[in-house]
Formats: structure tokens, C-alpha cells, sequence
């Protein structure tokens, strides 16, 4: 049987961000309304804990209504996804968003604050996330698909399964979200999936008898975090993992006897501190976590995928299948209603922190099932619903 050519490579680099220039105070005044904005995408940061950061790209407007003492202030703001992941420590305005050809996507916001006494509070906001319409049309590209869609989980679960392969790692490591999966046919190869996910430490030793989809993860202050990008088709199977790591914000060291704390499963990013929201640390590290001790430099990842060249644009497809009767477009028909409901049981176990989609998704008629949207602020209580919409 032909061993899979799969390089598993690590950096040990760690980048440093500048620090985000401090808010300024936001005012009833007319010309306040471009600060007015920024507290309102760092409110809006602070809260979005799934899928991708997302950064201000264009102010759309607003009213000022003078009440006693102070004004109420709605905002229309324009949004772009970045390519940073919740997970990653680097602040949002230091991230690049996504290209047109990488599928982008956008939110259109609107965003009610209160100013009293020169005291600014966003009280409530609306978004409507979206894919970006391409200009052009691209039959070729690839297209983004469900975030359960079947194939595309099953390529996610190899890349996993191939990661907690890596000797160097000190843990096992389990799959705690899915950012986006691509899928595009190529010829010779079939269709091809493009993942991007998230994976949480376990307190799990690697090459330990425990199956790693049986660990729970590590809380989330005391994990290393890893983002990953995979690459498959259906002919060829998977073909690269890559992925760039995050340290742990908690890095105390346990005492004699003392076992690691039980955290319930939540959805707050490693990096935010209970007290510490806005001034996150502007830091991460490509490289390995530092309790590798002395095993060397541990493998970044198992290749790199055809599309993460220049991180922006993405490799179009080699063609379409001659039974594509759409002029030219790829028949995806992973989308199927009937094949999602088939996979949406877990393929994990059940204190797993893994699930398909945010619970805002019930809360959200037209929501892009491919999409991880800005859910509203504050978050209203959820309404009994069977399942997340799929398609």
C-alpha cells in the first residue's frame, strides 16, 4: 500500500502585533461618528465567539437622537470577514480580509448605543452576514458548502485524525470547530475539499491507548489551540494539513496532586480573561507549545494545500465534470438536504466540544449554513427547535 505523501513540517516563529491604539471617548457630536464605530466593532468583536473576526470596512451612517443628559446613536456599518480565526490572539483591525476569489464574506450591521455623561455603551446590534457576490462569475472556482456537509466533515475528520499521527505533539488534540469548507471539482481528481477548523488540547498523552475523539479538552485558557487548513479529493484522498498554533493565556503551573479544572463547554475565545475583554494579547505563535520540552522542532503541518499559496487566493478548479449541466458550474451535490440530515449526528462523543453551528442559527431564519454569522447582541433566549437549519 503507497504511504501517503504527506510532509508533516512545523515554524517555531512567533510573530509579535502591535497593540491597537487605544478607543477614543465617543460624544453626541456629528464629526464622533467614526469613533462612535470603532467602540461598536470592538463591542462586536468581544462578543463574536465563533468562526472569523471581522473588521469595519465601511460606515454606512447614522442618527443622533439628543435625550437628557446624552444621546442615542444607530449606526449602519459594513463588515468584512478576516482571515483571523475567534481563536487566534492577533486583534482584529491587525487581520486582512478575505479576497474576492476566496469567497468573501460581509455583514451589514446596525448598532444602537446610548452616550450619558460622556459614557458610550452599545446596548444592542443586528447583523446580516453574507456571502460577497462575485462580480465575475467563476464557474470553476471553488464554491463554499455546508459547514455539516458530509464529505466535507469526513476530510476534516482524516486531516484530524492524521494530525493526533504527529510523535511530536505532548497531547491529543480534538476537533473543536469548522471555519469554512470549499469544495471544487478538479480534473483527474475528483471533487476537492478545502477545511479550514479549529483543534483544543486534551489532557490526553500522546500514544496513549485512550482514543483521542474520547478526550475532553483542556479549558480553554490552559489549551494550546491549533488552526488548521486541509486539503482533499475524492480520488486521491487527503492530501496536506497546515496548521499555525496558539499558547495558552493560563500558563500556571499545577501543584503537587492538583489535577486540571473541569470548565464547562463554552464558546469564549483562549485568549479572553475574564476582566481583560479589549486588551487582548496581540501575540501568536506558529510553532510548537512550549511543553514540548526537548523533543525538537515539531511539524507545522503535513504540506501545503494548492490554495493557501498567498493566503488569499484560491486555486481554481481544473475544469468541470462533462455531466455539469449548469453551464459549467460543478455539481455539488453534497448540499442535498437529504445526505446533510443523513451526517448530522455528531461523529463524536457526546461531551465533544464540536457541533455543526452556533445556537444563533435558531434564532436566524435565512442563515447561510456555510457561514459562521455575527449573532445578535444581546443574544435573545432561544426558542425549542429540533435541529440548526440545514441544506
Amino acid at each position: 500500500m503507497k504511504a501517503l505523501p504527506i510532509l508533516v513540517l512545523l515554524s517555531s516563529a512567533m510573530q509579535m502585533f502591535s497593540a491597537a491604539p487605544a478607543l477614543e471617548p465617543v460624544t453626541c457630536s456629528e464629526d464622533s461618528s467614526a469613533t462612535a464605530a470603532r467602540l461598536a466593532m470592538h463591542h462586536i468583536d468581544e462578543n463574536h465567539e465563533h468562526g472569523y473576526k471581522f473588521r469595519l470596512n465601511e460606515f454606512e451612517g447614522n442618527k443622533v437622537e439628543k435625550v437628557d443628559e446624552g444621546c442615542n446613536i444607530e449606526l449602519q456599518l459594513h463588515l468584512l470577514e478576516t482571515t483571523c480565526h475567534t481563536v487566534n490572539p492577533k486583534h482584529f483591525e491587525d487581520c486582512e480580509t478575505r479576497m474576492e476569489t476566496d469567497q468573501a464574506v460581509e455583514a451589514n450591521c446596525t448598532v444602537m448605543m446610548t452616550v450619558t455623561n460622556n459614557d458610550a455603551k452599545v446596548t444592542k446590534y443586528e447583523c446580516d452576514t453574507k456571502q460577497v457576490k462575485i462580480m465575475m462569475r467563476c464557474p470553476d472556482c471553488p464554491i463554499l458548502i455546508p459547514l455539516n456537509n458530509t464529505n466535507g466533515l469526513k476530510s476534516v475528520h482524516e486531516a484530524v485524525t492524521k494530525f493526533n499521527q504527529n510523535s511530536s505533539n505532548t497531547h491529543y488534540y480534538v476537533l473543536q470547530e469548522v471555519g469554512r469548507i470549499q469544495s471544487g471539482y478538479m480534473m483527474a481528481a475528483g471533487m476537492g475539499y478545502w477545511a479550514e477548523f479549529v483543534l483544543v488540547e486534551t489532557p490526553c498523552p500522546w500514544g496513549s491507548r485512550i482514543v483521542p475523539e474520547a478526550c475532553k479538552p483542556l479549558c480553554h485558557d490552559r489549551a494550546h489551540h491549533a488552526f488548521c487548513r486541509s486539503s482533499s479529493t475524492t480520488q486521491n484522498g487527503l492530501g496536506s494539513v497546515e496548521c499555525e498554533f496558539y499558547p495558552p493565556t493560563n500558563t500556571t503551573a499545577l501543584g503537587p496532586g492538583e489535577q486540571e479544572p473541569v470548565c464547562r463547554p463554552h464558546h469564549v475565545r483562549p485568549h479572553d480573561r475574564p476582566g481583560d475583554r479589549g486588551s487582548r494579547p496581540h501575540s501568536h505563535s506558529h510553532g510548537p507549545p512550549p511543553h514540548n520540552g526537548d523533543r525538537g522542532s515539531r511539524p507545522h503541518s503535513h504540506g501545503t494545500p494548492p490554495h493557501a499559496g498567498d493566503r488569499g487566493s484560491r486555486p481554481h478548479s481544473h475544469g468541470s465534470p462533462p455531466h455539469a449541466g449548469d453551464g459549467g458550474r460543478p455539481p455539488h451535490s453534497d448540499n442535498q438536504d437529504g445526505q446533510e440530515r443523513q451526517h448530522h449526528q455528531h461523529p463524536f462523543s457526546s461531551h465533544h466540544p464540536f457541533r455543526h453551528f452556533h445556537s444563533c442559527h435558531r434564532m436566524m431564519t435565512d442563515a447561510d449554513p456555510a457561514l459562521h454569522p455575527i449573532c445578535p447582541w444581546p443574544f435573545p433566549e432561544p426558542r425549542p427547535h429540533p435541529h440548526p437549519r440545514e441544506s
